[in-house]
């Protein structure tokens, strides 16, 4: 198993806050574009889509209140959990810390292409939770795609 960590960033939110936006998988489909949720589904616990024929999927495999959701594959090609991990600001309490912790068992061609680019793609997603929880929208993104959206 290879191991991905993103930076870690603080965040505009208390760590109950984000908890309860990621806990609801149905959370991430309100907030795709109307034109991009064909072939996702999701319930509380799960979110799969039809990727060029191939369904891929994510589901919640624990969760802690408040500190940590672990996700898993669920139906993909390649086994892999994702740690979201929501930690308190001690002498803050309106704001996180909050990272991502990636392991995947990737085949060695696979590790070798995106390896170094699964890093960057989890700073991204920390970077653009940052920028959205302070009020800032993150290069390409339209604001209002979260107008459904159930935080």
């Amino acid at each position: 198993m290879s191991e991905y960590k993103s930076k870690t960033a603080m965040v505009s939110k208390a760590p109950y806050e984000l908890y309860m936006a990621f806990v609801d998988m149905r959370n991430f489909v309100a907030m795709l574009p109307e034109e991009k949720r064909q072939g996702v589904t999701a319930d509380y616990d799960s979110i799969s889509a039809e990727v060029q024929g191939m369904t891929l999927g994510v589901r919640v495999k624990d969760r802690i209140p408040y500190s940590r959701i672990v996700l898993e594959n669920d139906g993909g090609p390649v086994e892999f959990t994702l740690n979201v991990n929501f930690d308190p600001v001690s002498n803050e309490p309106s704001k996180t810390d909050f990272h991502l912790e990636v392991e995947a068992d990737l085949p060695f061609m696979v590790k070798m292409m995106v390896g170094s680019k699964l890093k960057d793609g989890l700073d991204k997603v920390v970077d653009g939770l940052v920028a959205v929880s302070e009020g800032r929208m993150p290069e390409g993104v339209d604001p209002n795609m979260f107008k459904d959206a159930k935080f």
